[in-house]
């Protein structure tokens, strides 16, 4: 087994994109740019899908401008290290890594998670260990990202789901990333669902959790695309319901003008569950389901965040 070392050449963004291209003349592979100009243009870009940026993290990308790239920890991998290095005057560290931290490091951080009163969320690696008694398990591979069930938003929406969903509901996912809240729901006794989410690598994370749980098409359909501009993937949508549930675990600015098409795609009677709203927002959120004819049945926040479940004509 091997361990690598990852190389750090400080640099700045006028000079990043030549000292990348000298890099890769050199042999240099796998190169990593960060910088804060990429950064911000990254949030400044997609700045409709959250409502904030942790000060946190805005911070740790200030002023920022490396390349990094990785080589083996022996004798081979600082050969390659010297001469992708070759002529270059920049400042360069470096910093020991193990393969079980390269690949595996992360798993000690997710354990098995119980959510509301059923869901007990489990890493995959986990599968096999005992469950709690009265709880449906929820497995998912953390590793692919896309949603874990830590956060705040994804809990509040499992606990509204839990309490509205009854036996044998169709379920529409919208924004599903890992999958996490349709996977549960179908566990938890939902005959079939839909996933959709604006960014097409959700599509393989979340049919990789749904195999993990033993289900398969076409009890479990994920499709990609954006559900506030693309027509046909509306009609899609529309034609694959009515569904008893509908979810939508992303941010108020979606959740709003989304709430005028919630109604289209809910069966009568049905729940429209939306999460994801940062609670200086929610009244905002609340005026906007009622102005489209949705009636609030529950509303529930924690650490800053809240969900409503609201009923549909």
């Amino acid at each position: 087994m091997n361990d690598w070392l990852e190389v750090t050449i400080e640099t700045t963004d006028g000079e990043m994109d030549a000292l990348a291209a000298r890099l890769t003349m050199n042999g240099a592979e796998g190169l990593v740019l960060e910088n804060e100009r990429d950064f911000k243009t990254f949030l400044e870009q997609n700045r409709q899908y959250w409502d904030y940026v942790d000060d946190a993290l805005l911070e740790r990308m200030k002023g920022v401008a490396r390349i990094k790239f990785y080589v083996t920890d022996d004798e081979a991998g600082r050969e390659q290290m010297a001469q992708a290095l070759r002529g270059i005057e920049n400042p360069v560290s470096t910093a020991p890594m193990k393969e079980e931290d390269w690949a595996y490091g992360w798993q000690k951080y997710y354990q098995p998670m119980p959510v509301g009163k059923k869901v007990y969320i489990v890493p995959e690696w986990e599968r096999g260990k005992e469950v709690p008694e009265g709880r449906t398990a929820v497995y998912l591979n953390p590793g692919l990202t896309f949603g874990t069930g830590s956060h705040a938003s994804t809990q509040l929406c499992l606990t509204l789901l839990e309490k509205y969903l009854r036996p044998m509901d169709a379920v529409l996912d919208l924004g599903c990333g890992s999958g996490i809240l349709s996977i549960a729901a179908l566990n938890l006794g939902g005959g079939k669902a839909v996933g959709v989410d604006i960014d097409p690598k959700s599509v393989d994370v979340a049919y990789e959790n749904a195999a993990l749980n033993g289900i398969e098409p076409p009890r479990y359909t994920v499709w990609a695309g954006d559900v506030l501009s693309d027509k046909p993937l509306v009609a899609d949508i529309a034609q694959a319901g009515p569904f008893q549930v509908v979810l939508a675990n992303i941010v108020a600015d979606v959740i709003i003008p989304l709430s005028a098409q919630a109604g289209r795609f809910l069966a009568p009677g049905g729940t429209f569950i939306c999460s994801g709203i940062i609670d200086t927002r929610a009244d905002e959120v609340e005026a906007a389901l009622k102005k489209n004819g949705l009636q609030i049945l529950d509303r529930i926040q924690r650490d800053g965040w809240c969900a409503m479940a609201a009923a549909g004509e």
